[in-house]
């Protein structure tokens, strides 16, 4: 099936991790023919090696430092993707962290506002950088990464799935906004998977214990992730736009 990805240029953010979801939907994009895949992450060392994977698909590949929380970073990355392959057709939103957690009365406002700058501001001023790009064009695909603990709330108050449940209402606010120009917006929300977002060292012991409270019986893998992502940023889903697929196994329903 031809996904429309022939001379397309993505962007990824958070696509630096080795483990992580960002690299697994470079790869995949490369795989189903873009012509170009921008990888950007705050390890531009990790964001180097992610790229070299995509260049050795056949598919052009830049890797670039950016802070998503700083805007003059942002604003600078996306030039050096727009001076390099012209235009920005697919963004997607991977940059993001679990950074705090414990019962509230511990919790500090600094840490608050890291977690959120992160997850939910990134991911704002990223898109904020590449919209007057994809209007100019009157097309683009914008897929952000979510999280299926905005739907939880058994596991404490948690800043990540309170800028996460903000993800959901800003995919679906941008998505209303710039639909009649020929912009998409979707949200992809991960179930737990044996990424860097856990801290622990055995991270697969650690979804395996969860994956006990999953109908399926485990947890997501990055594939999973990718395939999701990829369906959004493809024109098979060309009339889905605002929406927020759960990739967690029957945990979010």
């Amino acid at each position: 099936m031809d996904l429309g990805f022939k001379g397309k240029v993505a962007l990824v953010t958070g696509a630096g991790s080795q483990i992580g979801f960002g690299k697994a939907i470079s790869l995949l994009l490369a795989k189903e023919g873009c012509d170009a895949v921008a990888i950007t992450d705050i390890n531009l060392d990790d964001a180097k090696l992610t790229a070299e994977e995509v260049k050795a698909l056949g598919c052009k590949s830049i890797a670039v430092k950016s802070d998503v929380t700083n805007k003059a970073e942002v604003q600078e990355m996306v030039k050096k993707v727009i001076d390099e392959y012209g235009k920005i057709d697919i963004l997607l939103n991977v940059a993001g962290a679990i950074l705090g957690g414990g019962p509230l009365e511990s919790q500090q406002e600094e840490l608050w506002d890291k977690e959120v700058g992160l997850n939910l501001y990134g991911t704002m001023l990223v898109s904020q950088a590449v919209l007057p790009y994809m209007k100019n064009q009157n097309y683009g695909v914008i897929v952000n990464i979510g999280s299926g603990s905005s739907h939880m709330y058994s596991h404490g108050v948690s800043t990540y799935a309170m800028a996460k449940a903000a993800i959901d209402t800003f995919t679906k606010q941008m998505a209303t906004v710039e639909a009649k120009i020929g912009i998409r917006v979707n949200c992809v929300a991960p179930g737990p998977s044996p990424t860097n977002f856990i801290k622990a060292p055995d991270k697969q012991a650690v979804v395996d214990m969860l994956a006990k409270q999953i109908p399926m019986g485990r947890g997501a893998t990055p594939a999973d992730i990718a395939n999701a992502a990829i369906f959004f940023a493809s024109d098979i889903s060309g009339y889905i736009t605002g929406q927020v697929l759960h990739v967690s196994g029957g945990s979010i329903m």
